[in-house]
């Protein structure tokens, strides 16, 4: 009851600072981990630990599949080169650099600095997708920030498993072979489950009618992949990010409209629930974590900052030579795109799961070197991230001049809306040269396309026939629906009658789109 009772508050807490978020246009993520904070400072909340495994197995699999739903495969082929490279290389140079500077201001011992490292070195899929979702970036910078961290998450696995193992057995000798082919079990491997996975679900989905089972289906798959791929001993979190990427992009032939429309709303619910408890747990985690620490860690603070800045430092060197692969234009390197990338580059629950899987003995029996400080500093770092590049990531962008202007983006939406009225219209005056189907059929529908084409001014303030046509059509169905809530009232319909013509309106509404 005391886990359910957290959860609960979560979803409160996440749910008033999502409306105060929006309001103040500001990440959800960031206020949340603030908030979480703040209710854990409160005199008489209890400490919260999570077990790692609880975040790994539960809450993990469908925000990552979410996120990888997400991904442009386009713009990830043409990315492809830098994802890799920042995957590989950027993963072990932060390890190194985080353990060096762990053992310089920190005190920890080399290879618990190189846990520590391990930890931090990869960003984090859920805090990059959730944080970067506000942002209007041009779509190779979108997909190199998403994709990179979606992916280095079987680099950061296999350090992290070498960097314990030296760490419990004293100074153990390092198997580079080994871990070279631990590598290739975990990304391959969990590659090669994902792929199966996804042509299982295909094969489910292409055979399912039924808006229910489609649903579950979609809920499952995700755990699928990941309980599937650790069982088999290989990276859980690549499996489901590849199942997510190779569905994702083939979700409009498995399903139709009606379906997919569902698909997409409870998809959205339980993103928010999760990422809810996601950040309120690392910002609950802190003040509980720091409780724990001995005597003589009182610099914390200081130590996770220099581990912050070290971090970005190393991220802006790296990110800073592969600009020429995503920059908009051509040219030279780009300290701006290398700053964007670098900022939005975030640590989150990921690291943290992490480092409370750190085993708590060493071989002889004798408590690890450091593990106290390791949670504070990892859960520090992380929060610091979220919280600082989070709420003034939107600045950056902005400042950077990357950002694409909203009236862009609304002219392209128009672009492509009057393509597929051009195309339908065309295929509607193919249909009437064969004489296939009755001529008020064709003239109804044409009309329909005709003004949806039409962007002259057709009222006083400049509203185009189409903007006024639909706004017309909002009004027309919300007489409608309180004349069938009249009618129920008054005895005249059942129930059933008044759920099916709800839904037929709530339907119409729906299509005519944002208003």
């Amino acid at each position: 009851m005391h886990a359910v009772g957290i959860v609960l508050v979560l979803v409160v807490l996440a749910t008033s600072v999502a409306t105060f978020a929006r309001r103040w246009r500001v990440p959800a993520p960031s206020l949340l981990v603030l908030a979480g904070i703040g209710v854990a400072l409160v005199p008489g909340v209890p400490a919260l630990h999570v077990p790692p495994q609880v975040i790994g197995t539960v809450v993990l699999p469908p925000l990552l599949y979410s996120s990888a739903e997400e991904l442009s495969l386009r713009d990830l082929r043409a990315v492809w080169r830098p994802v890799t490279v920042l995957s590989f290389g950027l993963v072990f140079a932060s390890a190194a650099a985080v353990g060096f500077v762990a053992v310089a201001v920190a005190g920890l011992p080399p290879a618990t600095a190189f846990v520590l490292g391990a930890v931090l070195s990869s960003t984090d899929p859920v805090a990059v997708t959730a944080l970067g979702r506000r942002l209007a970036l041009p779509g190779r910078i979108q997909v190199l920030v998403q994709a990179e961290s979606l992916f280095n998450d079987a680099t950061s696995l296999v350090l992290f498993k070498v960097a314990v193992g030296i760490a419990v057995t004293a100074g153990g000798a390092v198997d580079l072979p080994g871990a070279g082919g631990e590598l290739l079990l975990l990304g391959g491997g969990g590659s090669l489950v994902g792929a199966v996975v996804a042509g299982l679900v295909r094969l489910l989905r292409r055979r399912t009618t039924d808006p229910v089972l489609e649903t579950v289906i979609a809920l499952v798959t995700p755990y699928a992949a990941y309980v599937l791929a650790e069982s088999a001993h290989t990276s859980g979190v690549t499996s489901v990010v590849v199942a997510g990427v190779l569905l994702g992009r083939s979700g409009h032939r498995l399903t139709d409209a009606r379906i997919r429309l569902q698909l997409h709303a409870v998809s959205a619910v339980v993103v928010f629930l999760l990422e809810s408890v996601v950040f309120g747990i690392i910002g609950l985690e802190l003040p509980a974590l720091v409780r724990d620490l001995p005597a003589g860690t009182g610099w914390w603070p200081l130590q996770a900052l220099a581990l912050a800045a070290v971090l970005i430092a190393v991220r802006v060197l790296w990110t800073l030579p592969l600009t020429r692969a995503v920059k908009p234009s051509r040219g030279g390197l780009s300290w701006r795109v290398a700053g964007v990338v670098t900022w939005a580059g975030t640590r989150g629950v990921m690291p943290l799961a992490a480092a409370l899987s750190i085993p708590l003995l060493a071989e002889d029996g004798g408590g690890l070197a450091g593990r106290p400080l390791v949670l504070v500093l990892t859960t520090s770092v992380v929060v610091l991230t979220l919280v600082v590049q989070g709420l003034t990531l939107a600045a950056v962008v902005n400042r950077s001049g990357l950002a694409l202007e909203p009236e862009h983006t609304a002219r392209e939406e128009d672009e492509a809306r009057d393509e597929l009225n051009r195309a339908a219209l065309d295929h509607v005056e193919a249909l009437t040269e064969l004489e296939a189907v009755p001529d008020t059929a064709l003239d109804r529908v044409r009309r329909a396309l005709t003004a949806r084409l039409d962007r002259t001014p057709g009222a006083p303030d400049g509203t185009t026939a189409d903007a006024a046509y639909r706004q017309l059509r909002r009004e027309v169905i919300a007489v409608q629906d309180a004349r069938l809530h009249a009618l129920y009232e008054e005895h005249r319909i059942s129930d059933t009658t008044l759920r099916l013509l709800q839904r037929d309106l709530d339907l119409e509404q729906a299509a005519l789109g944002r208003g």
